[in-house]
């Protein structure tokens, strides 16, 4: 199945969850991530504040679990720059000021403490879709694949579904950057 494809279906049944649902599927994530990763020892995180509209898997309680049970571990969220190309991503704490973009996606202001793609020992990616060989199809901007391409290659990549994968997107190219692993409400997929 092509990425578009998967990208249009995707987001169709996305939005036709209702919100009790998604906060369901959602819940399944979190407990599968902390007792099979070792988030103990990461000193940095790289997570997304989820587009609530879009129904994206809602990481608002992982996040104050990670704040409450590991303090010293620095999370920081991506901020699409001005030239709607690339991010850059700030610290984020209890305390950080937050303000809904044009995309009602909350961020911190750019005053907020930036932090570099190296510092991070593991990323959660959002997506729409993924396969059984790692390869994901997100919005279609491009933006995670140029940013995890900035990590370390020790970085962990891990994908983040509401549905489990499909069998292989099509037109997936070089230039994707694939996934480590994919948590999903049925079960964590690893890939090779």
């Amino acid at each position: 199945m092509t990425k578009e494809s998967l990208r249009r279906q995707t987001l169709a049944r996305r939005r036709a969850l209702s919100e009790a649902e998604v906060a369901r599927r959602s819940a399944t994530l979190w407990p599968q991530l902390l007792a099979d990763f070792p988030v103990a020892a990461w000193r940095g995180l790289h997570l997304f504040l989820p587009i609530a509209r879009q129904h994206e898997p809602d990481t608002w309680p992982l996040i104050g679990r990670l704040w409450t049970e590991y303090p010293n571990l620095q999370l920081a969220v991506p901020v699409v720059q001005p030239d709607g190309r690339t991010l850059r991503h700030y610290a984020l704490g209890p305390n950080t000021p937050l303000t809904p973009n044009h995309w009602h996606i909350p961020e911190p202001a750019a005053n907020a403490p930036q932090v570099t793609p190296d510092a991070f020992d593991a990323v959660l990616v959002p997506l729409l879709a993924f396969d059984e060989t790692g390869h994901r199809v997100g919005y279609g901007k491009g933006f995670y694949d140029q940013f995890l391409a900035e990590c370390r290659p020790d970085t962990l990549r891990i994908g983040v579904s509401l549905e489990p994968p499909v069998p292989r997107i099509t037109d997936a190219w070089a230039g994707d950057v694939r996934l480590h692993a994919c948590l999903t409400p049925e079960q964590l997929w690893r890939f090779g």
